[in-house]
């Protein structure tokens, strides 16, 4: 079967699409709070093309490394990451980022690089997370299978325990929620529940376990001060905040992307974890939304109908 009629790779290319869009329309709404919040209130669109940032970038090479492999190559990874920041480093990319693929880039072994930033402990930074997916949409079939692919694309960057956690966590919600939609039973609490089940101990899966105890109802801004919504760049103060939100619309991609931004904070990246959870659960993504983003250099990208 040619890959890309390969319905694991169709399933990642559309959490990449989903991922992608809520990355760039996400990055458009920074600047004044109170005028991003009117913007937000209203629901203004704003026209495009919505250019992608560093998590679209990142996720684009998880993709290609898939397709490559059917499997996470980390070695293979950490050259795709370093080659396309070297192509275009203006994307966004956080401080660390710059340091590690300039690094990678050198010829350092990801191996050695990844653990020796932030004076020896690794990144638990949401970089693990913002990528990853694709990824859950190509395991859906296979969660133990996923958690260790999950724990390897995210090491290439992330070493720190936390930055894979977050990794974990949200490749199983997206997995789990292409898995509900198969079955037409789409469940937010349950989806957060499995999500938890998986993610390894530490400080992440604490407040995946709040997130999980927060009403539907509540309100984005008191969730946002509750869990954090990316303020800190950790996988700590993002992933369970985006899952939350990922959960309180299962299957309605718009309305998931409109709750997202309103936690303001790292709004591209928790936009883009939460759009790729979303597109799997909805199963698409709203076709406007997708002629505004940025096309993406990727053979594959426009086959995942």
């Amino acid at each position: 079967m040619p890959r890309d009629r390969d319905p694991s790779l169709k399933r990642a290319l559309l959490a990449l699409d989903g991922l992608s869009i809520g990355d760039a329309l996400g990055e458009r709404f920074f600047g004044h709070p109170r005028q991003v919040l009117d913007r937000i209130a209203d629901r203004v669109v704003p026209p495009g093309p919505w250019r992608w940032t560093d998590d679209t970038a990142m996720a684009l090479s998880v993709v290609e490394t898939l397709a490559e492999h059917g499997s996470i190559d980390a070695d293979d990874l950490a050259r795709r990451f370093a080659a396309r920041y070297a192509d275009e480093p203006g994307r966004g990319y956080g401080g660390g980022a710059h340091q590690l693929l300039q690094v990678i880039g050198r010829g350092v072994p990801w191996q050695q690089a990844a653990p020796a930033m932030f004076g020896g402990s690794g990144s638990f930074g949401n970089g693990g997370a913002m990528r990853v997916a694709p990824l859950g949409g190509y395991f859906a079939d296979d969660l133990d299978r996923l958690v260790e692919e999950a724990g390897r694309s995210a090491a290439v960057t992330h070493a720190h325990p936390e930055g894979i956690a977050g990794a974990v966590a949200t490749a199983v919600a997206a997995a789990v929620a292409w898995r509900q939609a198969e079955r037409g039973l789409l469940d937010g609490a349950s989806l957060l529940a499995a999500a938890l089940e998986r993610t390894p101990a530490g400080e992440t899966r604490d407040r995946l376990a709040e997130a999980s105890r927060l009403p539907g109802d509540l309100a984005t801004g008191a969730v946002a001060e509750r869990l954090g919504s990316g303020q800190r760049v950790s996988a700590q103060d993002t992933v369970p905040f985006a899952l939350w939100c990922a959960a309180r619309h299962l299957g309605d991609f718009e309305e998931t992307f409109w709750t997202t931004v309103l936690g303001l904070g790292d709004r591209d990246t928790t936009c883009a974890i939460a759009c790729g959870v979303a597109a799997l659960a909805a199963r698409g993504v709203p076709e406007e939304w997708r002629r505004a983003r940025e096309a993406l250099p990727l053979a594959l990208a426009s086959r995942s109908e």
